[in-house]
């Protein structure tokens, strides 16, 4: 079963609504006018209920089947945060706010949603709930959990959650989701050397914690490479250093500051552990201290066997079977649905934007090509999540 006529009927109107977000990026929990927008449209279109201030900025409206004999809310979940990017797209309704931009798509993701809930709103043609999730926050600030701790779960009765991305490089309209781990852990380490600083011209006086820090940038990239499993998933990028002010000083002390991207609890456990055991001792065969602190992020966005399944076929119905590949590659970017993903069972599926800029990039854009797609997706897993008998 393809893309829903009538959602191609109005799919120009779903991608004015995209392009209109996209003109008006928002940050983090900031998303005042972009929530203020989904909530004003989700009671137009007639949803049975519309919760604003969820998770401080989010916005949930609830959908009624035509019976509710089921019992069972399905939670259909969309971002509307944008990024501290400047846009160089050139796109006549690009960014009109300075240093800010939609480089990640959730403007789309935002208006396919607002796509289905226009549909689901005319149609009802489901047994139990919709609960559609407009979250805040998603780039860095953990918009998911904070809604989750504002009650998502238990005041909507959400049995299963759904999210969905846009994909570049994955051919427009086509789809891309595994079982298991699909995106990343996003854990960060801030490890502080103290050596003995002097002055330039006499470094036998010293401990200079720059040529520690040096030669231990390099020994970290043995913590993958001589600690991990080579078949198991693992990163560890050093992303920052800092040390000295002057030409002429070696300074006291030096920072590094890097990510940790792993796909398994066990795997995030060892580096974990063996950066807290290697650091210190490293800087101590040169004289100097070190101390590291370790801090854990977004988890593993794990998708559940059976609805990883049931989204493929779902997806196979929108798309046709070869334009879904149900064993897609994991991404070691992370995503804070993996929260909701730790509350329920559910499944997170990639959609292909296609040959695009690439997704954090000041000259990314999505395609709104994809629309009526992303959004026939949504329908589909509703109607066939919560068939009527």
């Amino acid at each position: 079963m393809p893309v829903i006529n009538r959602i191609a009927e109005f799919a120009d109107e779903i991608a004015a609504w995209r392009q209109d977000f996209h003109a008006h990026p928002e940050i983090l929990y900031a998303v005042e006018r972009t929530a203020g927008i989904v909530a004003e449209r989700l009671r137009d279109f007639g949803c049975d209920s519309v919760v604003t201030g969820i998770g401080r900025t989010g916005v949930v409206g609830i959908i009624e089947g035509r019976s509710n004999s089921s019992g069972r809310t399905i939670g259909l979940r969309a971002d509307m945060d944008a990024l501290p990017v400047t846009e160089k797209t050139g796109k006549a309704y690009a960014s009109t706010v300075d240093g800010k931009m939609h480089a990640c798509g959730h403007d789309g993701h935002t208006a396919m949603l607002l796509g289905a809930a226009k549909y689901l709103s005319e149609t009802r043609n489901f047994d139990g709930r919709i609960a559609l999730i407009f979250q805040p926050a998603e780039e860095g600030g953990a918009g998911g959990r904070a809604m989750l701790e504002d009650g998502l779960v238990e005041r909507f009765g959400i049995d299963e959650f759904y999210g969905m991305h846009n994909w570049p490089g994955m051919p427009a309209g086509h789809f891309g989701i595994r079982a298991g781990g699909i995106m990343a852990a996003t854990d960060r380490f801030y490890i502080d050397i103290v050596g003995k600083g002097g002055h330039a011209a006499r470094p036998q006086t010293t401990i200079d914690p720059i040529i520690v820090a040096a030669n231990m940038i390099v020994g970290l990239q043995s913590i993958v490479s001589r600690n991990v499993d080579p078949l198991a998933n693992a990163v560890l990028s050093v992303t920052m250093v800092e040390a000295g002010e002057a030409d002429n000083v070696i300074s006291r002390t030096a920072k590094i500051t890097g990510t940790v991207r792993t796909l398994d609890l066990e795997v995030q456990d060892q580096i974990e552990q063996r950066l807290a055991d290697f650091v210190p001792q490293f800087a101590r065969s040169f004289g100097a201290e070190a101390s590291i602190r370790y801090a854990r992020g977004y988890p593993v966005t794990v998708n559940s066997p059976a609805q990883t399944d049931f989204a493929a076929m779902v997806a196979s119905e929108v798309a046709g079977a070869e334009r879904v590949d149900a064993e897609v590659s994991p991404s070691m970017g992370g995503e804070d649905f993996s929260f909701m993903l730790e509350a329920r069972p559910g499944a997170y599926i990639f959609l292909g934007n296609g040959d695009s800029s690439e997704l954090h990039t000041d000259t990314y854009d999505f395609n709104d090509a994809v629309i009526p797609v992303g959004t026939s997706y949504w329908v589909r897993l509703a109607e066939r999540a919560l068939p009527v008998a």
